[in-house]
Order: C-alpha cells, then structure tokens, then sequence
C-alpha cells in the first residue's frame, strides 16, 4: 500500500492532510523519516506519526451503547443514526449496524464495515444469541417462562423459535435471551400474554457483554477476544435456562 494511502486509512485523515503530515517530516517507517507519499509500505512496517505507531485496520468491529431515540442505520434523513455517533472517530469508515435495535430501545449495537462478518453472525444458521434486559407492565409468570422456551405462535400465525426468559416470579423486570431477529419481536412475545414492554436494552450479543463504562453513547472497538467468542458463539441450550429465579 502506499505510504499517503496508508496514512489516510490508518489515521482517519484526508489524502491532502497525509502528503501534508509527510511534508512536515511527522511520519516515519521503520524508525526513519519518511516524506514520499507514493513509497510502499507492507502490512509489517512499522508506521507512525508524531511517535504514535499506525495500524492500518482492514476492518473495524465497534461496540457501541445505542441511546433511546437514535436508529440502527448508517444514515437517515430525519433521525440520528448508530453511524452518526461514531462519524467523527471514523470519518473515512463506511460503517453499518450488524443487526437492528428499535429505535426506543437502548443497549448494544455493533457497528462494523465487514460485510461477511455481519453476514455470518446475523445468519439464521448461527442462532448467535442476543441477551436484553426488558421491563413489562405485568408480572412474569409461569405460563410466559413456558411459553417463550416452548416457542411463541405471534398473533398473526408466526410461529418462533424457543426463547430463554429468566426471572424471579411476579417481577416486572426480566432477562430474555433470543437467537432469531423478527420485527418488535419482544413485544409481541409479550403481547400473546397481555403482557407490554415499558423498557427494553440489550446487554449482550453471543457471549460479549455491553461494557457498563460506556454509557449512552459511548463506544470502544471490539478485543481480540470479544471478536473471537463472537465468531464462535455457540447456540444456547434453552432448556438448561429457561427457569424462574428462586
């Protein structure tokens, strides 16, 4: 890759500004002052600029804790969407949700520019599991715990794959655990036993867990070993989760 292209992916900045940075003497190779944009750097250099090494990331893979009110897109002509907030740390990045959150629900949403990533993991054959915390204005009950392990049939005939919903009898706050994306499909779950949801957030995808120290808004790229248990979630044994707390 050349050195201006790499620049320019690796530090999120504009080709005119990387020729500047290099004109300035602030990049080095391997150690050396480097001003020659058009020089071929390969993926093993060691690139930096003003001391800070670079890495010129083929992809990114960004948690990020979706507010209420924001939409899961990359752009949208009336609403702030997921891509929006992270825009200014990304500005070069074609970034997109891997997977929707309504726009009233909050919690987890992971931004990539990896297609086959978010392919693979959103692909029905995965089953990867998304976890959320929902708030409903009636109790749990047997008869929900039940139903959402044995699959709920929505009122137009849907019928959905088993569900883990965990809590403790009678609260009205719960933990649903889901390996299947359909339209509101929480609330209609609930919806079938008269029951609505008040508040909804989602806390985990696979086995990665929302960082509670971002807050609304805030975002973080993905480790190594997030990226990993991601790409190898399992699909959840329902039966070994589905109870109500003691």
């Amino acid at each position: 890759m050349r050195l201006d292209a790499f620049l320019a992916k690796a530090a999120q900045m504009s080709r005119a500004d990387a020729k500047q940075a290099l004109r300035r003497g602030r990049v080095t190779v391997d150690g050396r002052a480097a001003r020659d944009g058009a020089l071929h750097v390969d993926e093993n250099a060691a690139v930096a600029l003003d001391g800070a090494p670079l890495t010129a990331k083929r992809f990114v893979y960004i948690m990020l804790d979706k507010p209420e009110g924001v939409v899961s897109a990359s752009r949208d002509a009336r609403d702030t969407t997921a891509a929006d907030l992270v825009r200014d740390a990304y500005p070069r990045r074609e970034l997109f949700p891997a997977g929707r959150l309504d726009k009233t629900s909050t919690g987890f949403v992971l931004l990539t520019d990896d297609g086959a990533f978010a392919h693979d993991i959103l692909a029905p054959r995965r089953h990867v599991a998304k976890t959320y915390e929902v708030t409903v204005d009636a109790p749990v009950t047997r008869a929900m715990i039940d139903g959402f392990a044995a699959g709920v049939t929505l009122a137009d005939g849907t019928r959905l794959a088993p569900a883990a919903l965990r809590a403790e009898e009678g609260a009205f706050s719960c933990e649903v655990v889901l390996t299947q994306g359909v339209y509101h499909q929480i609330k209609r779950m609930f919806g079938v036993f008269g029951a609505g949801v008040c508040a909804l957030r989602r806390t985990a995808i696979g086995g990665v867990r929302l960082d509670a120290s971002l807050g609304p808004g805030g975002f973080r790229e993905l480790t190594e070993d997030e990226m990993a248990s991601l790409r190898n979630a399992p699909v959840q044994l329902f039966q070994k989760i589905n109870t109500i707390v003691p």
